[in-house]
Formats: C-alpha cells, sequence, structure tokens
C-alpha cells in the first residue's frame, strides 16, 4: 500500500456530521443550557459553579433524608408501641453497619452518579442488560417522583393542621399541594445553586428546631421521673417475645428513613473535589462522597434515636392513633406542647418547608441520573440530557399524580416505600456480585445478610400494600414502552458521537480521493478471502455503475453490540491482495456506513458514491432485524438516513443499488 503523502488530507478524529444546531431562540438556548453528560456532571455556565462543598450537598441529601423526622418517631410509636425506640435502634444498626458501608462502596465503583443501577447494568451485556436497566430506573422513578408528590401532600397537611393556617386554605389540599411542587420546579429551573442556597439554612434550622425539642423534651422528662417509670414498666411487661415480634413488625415502615442514601449517591458529580490529575479529582470526589453518607447517617442515626425516645416516652399512646393529634407529627406536638404556640408554630413552617423541599433532593436526583441512561441509549429524545425540560417534564408527572391520588399521603405511601426498598435492594445486590468477584467472603456473607433484610422489608411492604408494587410496575412498564417508542422514532439517526480514522484508512482515503471520486462498496464478509472480494466486484461491475478505473474501497461493518445506540467509531484501513478495504465497529450497519459516508464527503469536498445489493427477505422482517441486530435493508435505511440529515440533493452521498 503507498503510504506518499496525500493530496487529501484527512483528521484523524472526526466529529459527528450531524452535530446538534445551535438553538433558535434565546429561550430555546436557555432551556437547552444545562445538559448532563453519560458519566459526567451536567455543564453549569450559567450558575458560576458546577460543584459544590460536600457539606453542602449533604444539605440538598438531606432534606429528603432528614425530613422524615416530622413523622418517623409517630410511625415508629404507632407500629411498635412502647419498644419503638427499640425497633428504632435495629435501623440505626442497619443503617450505620449495612447500609452506609454498602453505599461507600457504591461511591467508589459508580464515581459518576449512575449508583447501583450502573453497577447492575454491567453485568448483563446487549439488550439483556438495557432491559434490566429500565426496571431498575422505573423503581428508580418510582421511589423519586413519589418523594416529590408525598413529601409536598404531607408538607400541606402540616400546613393546614396548624392553627394560625389561613382558613380559606382548609379543604384545597390538592391545590395547595399543586402550589409547592410548581414552586419547587421553578427553584430547580434557576439552577441547581439556588437549590442548595435554600437547603442549607433550611436543613440547618430543621435539625436546630429538633435538637431544642429533643432537649426540651428529655429535660421533661428528668424533671418526672415517674413518666420515664411508666414507660419502663410497659417495656418490661410486654415480654421478649411481643418485644421482638412489634420490632419486626415494625422495621419495613421504619426502613423508609433510609431513602436519602441512593440520593446521595447520585449527586456525586455535585460534590466538590480537588486535585491536579482527574485520576487525583476522581478520587478526591469519592473521598468527600463518603464523608457526605457517612455525616448524614450519623447525624440522622443520633435524631431518630433521640427522637424515639422522646415522643414514645411523652406522648400518650391513644395521641398516635389515627385522628390523634401527634399521628405523622410526634415532634410538632412535642413542640406546641412544651414550647409554646409560637415555637410550635415556627417548627410546624420548618417542617412544612423541608417537607416540601424533600422533593429536591428527588429532582435533582432525578435530573442527573435518568438523563445518563435513556438518551444514551436512543429511548429518549436528545433534550432530555438537558435538565430543564426534564424539571418541566417531571413536574407536570408529579401534578398529574397529585390530582390523581388526590394529595393523600396514605393513598402515596404504598409506592413510596415500594420504590425505596426496591433502590435498596438492588445496590444491596450489586454490592454481592462485588464483593464476591473479589473473593471477600466475610463482606459477601454481610451484603448476604443485608439483601435478606431488605428483601423481608420490601415483601412484607407488597403484602401489606400491594398497590404500592401495581403502582412502581406501571412505571417501570411506562418507562419501557416510551423507550422503545422513541428508539424506533431515533432509528434513522446517525448514533455516532465522532469518527477516528487509523493512519491506514486515512492513506487510503486519501488516495482514492486524488482520482477525484470516492467509490464504495457495501461488502459483509464471511471469510474476507480474495476470492470473495473479485466475486464482489464482479457483481458490482455487472449491476451497478462501478466505474472500472476507480480505486474502489469496500466498507466493512461490525455490528458489536446493537443495543447501544451511539458510539465512536473507528475506521480502520487494510489492503489485501490488492482489495482496499475500510473496517469500521458500530451499533447498526446503516447508521455507520451513513456517518461514514457524511464524513468523508466532508473530509475532502467530494460526493462519495457507496454500491449496495438488494436483500432478498421479507421487509418487515429486515426492520425488526436492523431494530433487534442493528443489520437489515442497508441500502434503503442509509439512503433515508443521508436524506434526513442532508437537505440538499447535490450534497448527498450518492446511493446505488443493484443485483
Amino acid at each position: 500500500m503507498s503510504t506518499e503523502g496525500p493530496r487529501f488530507a484527512i483528521p484523524r478524529t472526526m466529529p459527528n456530521p450531524a452535530a446538534a444546531r445551535p438553538p433558535s431562540t434565546p429561550f430555546r438556548a436557555w432551556m437547552l443550557a444545562d445538559r448532563v453528560h453519560p458519566s459526567g456532571p451536567a455543564t453549569a455556565a450559567h450558575r458560576g459553579a458546577s460543584s459544590y462543598s460536600w457539606w453542602k450537598v449533604v444539605c440538598l441529601t438531606g432534606v429528603d433524608y432528614f425530613s422524615t423526622l416530622s413523622y418517623l418517631p409517630a410511625i415508629a410509636a404507632l407500629a411498635a408501641g412502647a419498644v419503638a425506640p427499640l425497633a428504632t435502634l435495629v435501623v440505626v444498626a442497619l443503617t450505620l453497619l449495612g447500609v452506609l458501608p454498602m453505599y461507600r462502596r457504591v461511591a467508589r465503583e459508580s464515581p459518576h452518579g449512575q449508583g447501583s443501577v450502573a453497577m447492575l447494568g454491567r453485568l448483563l451485556p446487549f439488550w439483556q442488560g438495557k432491559f434490566f436497566v429500565l426496571v431498575l430506573l422505573g423503581f428508580v422513578v418510582t421511589a423519586w417522583i413519589m418523594t416529590i408528590t408525598l413529601s409536598s401532600a404531607d408538607a400541606t397537611v402540616h400546613l393546614l393542621e396548624n392553627p394560625l393556617a389561613p382558613e380559606v386554605l382548609r379543604g384545597h389540599n390538592v391545590l395547595v399541594t399543586i402550589g409547592l411542587i410548581l414552586v419547587l420546579g421553578v427553584v430547580f429551573l434557576i439552577g441547581f445553586r439556588e437549590a442548595i442556597i435554600i437547603a442549607v439554612p433550611l436543613v440547618i434550622a430543621f435539625l436546630g428546631l429538633n435538637a431544642v425539642v429533643v432537649v426540651v423534651s428529655a429535660l421533661e422528662i428528668a424533671a418526672s421521673p415517674q413518666t420515664l417509670a411508666h414507660w419502663g414498666n410497659l417495656v418490661v411487661g410486654t415480654g421478649v417475645g411481643s418485644m421482638l415480634w412489634a420490632t419486626v413488625v415494625a422495621f419495613p415502615l421504619l426502613a423508609l428513613g433510609l431513602s436519602g442514601f441512593e440520593t446521595g449517591v447520585s449527586m456525586m458529580p455535585l460534590v466538590r473535589a480537588t486535585g491536579s490529575t482527574p485520576q487525583e479529582r476522581l478520587a478526591s470526589r469519592i473521598r468527600n462522597t463518603r464523608r457526605m453518607l457517612t455525616a448524614a447517617a450519623v447525624i440522622m442515626s443520633v435524631y431518630l434515636i433521640a427522637t424515639s425516645v422522646v415522643t414514645t416516652v411523652l406522648i400518650p399512646p391513644v395521641e398516635f392513633d389515627q385522628g390523634g393529634e401527634a399521628n405523622g407529627r410526634a415532634l410538632a406536638y412535642l413542640a406546641h406542647l412544651y414550647l409554646g404556640e409560637t415555637f410550635g408554630t415556627v417548627y410546624d413552617l420548618c417542617s412544612v418547608a423541608i417537607l416540601w423541599f424533600a422533593g429536591a433532593s428527588a429532582l435533582a436526583g432525578l435530573i442527573n441520573i435518568v438523563p445518563r441512561y435513556l438518551p444514551k441509549f436512543g429511548m429518549a429524545p436528545e433534550w432530555t440530557r438537558a435538565a430543564r425540560p426534564v424539571v418541566v417534564l417531571y413536574t407536570l408527572l408529579a401534578i398529574a399524580i397529585t390530582v390523581g391520588f388526590e394529595a393523600n399521603v396514605d393513598d402515596q405511601s404504598g409506592a413510596y416505600a415500594t420504590g425505596i426498598l426496591a433502590m435498596l435492594l438492588s445496590a444491596a445486590v450489586a454490592v454481592l456480585v462485588s464483593v464476591r468477584r473479589v473473593r471477600h467472603h466475610l463482606r459477601t456473607s454481610l451484603a448476604g445478610l443485608l439483601i435478606a433484610v431488605l428483601a423481608y422489608a420490601l415483601l412484607a411492604n407488597v403484602v401489606e400494600r400491594p398497590d404500592g408494587v401495581a403502582i412502581a410496575g406501571a412505571f417501570v412498564a411506562g418507562i419501557i414502552v416510551v423507550s422503545l417508542v422513541s428508539r424506533v422514532f431515533r432509528t434513522t439517526e446517525l448514533r455516532v458521537d465522532r469518527i477516528e480514522f487509523d493512519d491506514a484508512a486515512r492513506a487510503l482515503v486519501s488516495r482514492a480521493a486524488a482520482r477525484g471520486e470516492l467509490q464504495l462498496i457495501a461488502h459483509r464478509p464471511d471469510h474476507a478471502t480474495p476470492h470473495e472480494y473479485l466475486e464482489k466486484l464482479a457483481s458490482q461491475y455487472s449491476d451497478s455503475p462501478v466505474p472500472r478505473d476507480a480505486e474502489v474501497l469496500f466498507v466493512e461493518v461490525e455490528v458489536y453490540d446493537p443495543s447501544v445506540f451511539s458510539d465512536v467509531l473507528h475506521v480502520t484501513g487494510t489492503s489485501e491482495n490488492g482489495f482496499h478495504v475500510l473496517r469500521v465497529r458500530g451499533p447498526a450497519a446503516p447508521n455507520t456506513i451513513a456517518a461514514l459516508l457524511l464524513t468523508l464527503r466532508d473530509g475532502t469536498g467530494l460526493r462519495p458514491h457507496c454500491h449496495f445489493q438488494w436483500e432478498n427477505q421479507n421487509p418487515l422482517g429486515l426492520f425488526l432485524r436492523y431494530l433487534i441486530l442493528g443489520q437489515g435493508d442497508t441500502a434503503i435505511l442509509v439512503r433515508e438516513i443521508v436524506r434526513e440529515k442532508e437537505p440538499d440533493p447535490r450534497r448527498r452521498p450518492q446511493i446505488h443499488v443493484g443485483g
């Protein structure tokens, strides 16, 4: 093969020949400004900074995690009675000894925020892996969308139950909840910085108010020893068997207090990192994320134990029942009882604010994780990589769910619990697989035990609230259907990020282009023998207008994984017995050939001529084969893709079909 200096200098790397055009209007440019990269953080030019100190990100995740203090002590007391602190202690032990180490490992193995979904998705190749990820994303979306709607509805309840709430708002829970969701959406349309600006003082204030309530309540217990003695008698009278059973029954409900871990991992791209190299910065981000997860877990554990003790000891059991003043708001009850209506109202307003803003961490998680998968798989439009359109979409979905459930907290709790527990279980499975690979027997056993505990919690929730799994199933089915429809509609995209040529391919193209034309023959080799190339060339001379004096280039596409939607195309050149071949690895043959033709046109200034033979199969079967295997009626599809990407017929590569 000649390696003389080429007349046409083909770059080693060419960009996507159909790269997205700049937005046509300022509003469209603003809407599409923030984009989530599949393996990195969203761009954030308008925010001025794209990463934050880990303790600030703790606050953004904590508005969901810490907000459960508003209702979790009441749930514990209602489910476990006098032994609620013991049940809470079990959850704290699970948090610190099981879930925290589990997510510290998840943070290390998915450092760009993909979470346990990415860890499990890597286990299965081809379409199996994609559908597995879609199912997991269905549960993720269930958990986080229901977090937005349930927390906003709960905030509405706290707001309207306050004695000072405006009378005009009472009875309008749906409208008030919709208003809270809309305000949350507006905050995220402005940007993450604004969300963190709100989250930091809100979490500090909420934790501070809860600390005051706990301290005052503890002093009240110290001043009334008979109250503590009475509680102790109730615990002793419960009996060991009943005590353990109450703990087992209460555990699935209290496990909802673990909801902040997956959200925290999904926000890793927001955590500030230091270092002079990408490797150092990545290691720094992992360390800081682990600090974030540990700090959140320790703070929450301390508060869970303290609040469970004071609420169980001081509040009469009847007040936890449906209709009781402490039902779903035990700490608010104590705030009003021991600190007066003014402090109690301040506590209620802070609870309303953090419950409302709990949806912020869920929305941040959705923005950071879902766009990393669906657009990359071709299972969502490309604009879903942008944060603001996704915020609008999720806000509208949350409003629809709020209207459908009439802002009822109890009706939404089953789906919320199912989504949260399914996420925790998937993370445990991912960690089990990870530690088994490195043959760490102790960690493998602990991961297996954690899976058993979380599986019990999920199963108990499904048995108790079967509507939850039905709703989660609807989310999963919706994501799968929308994804498949999107994949069909996006079939004629080029599906290429960029094209890279090796030196041999560049030399072959330049040598052929030096004759003033580019003649290519699409070839699907069986054994790539000289006789095979000779037969193909003779067939094209007979059936297609291939000039006999042209420097013909054979084009061969290796479809390595048709479930991948887009990737970098690597073009290698070779010459065997006088036949010149360009070999390309791509996710789909027609799209790969179309991208190559457009790139050769842009690189040489010539209109390539590509020659095909007709496929002798059923057209519908060929189309299905293309969707699933990336190969089908290549000639027609190449022509259609080129026609869509190049509106000017005079500049389109020429497609010839014969045989």
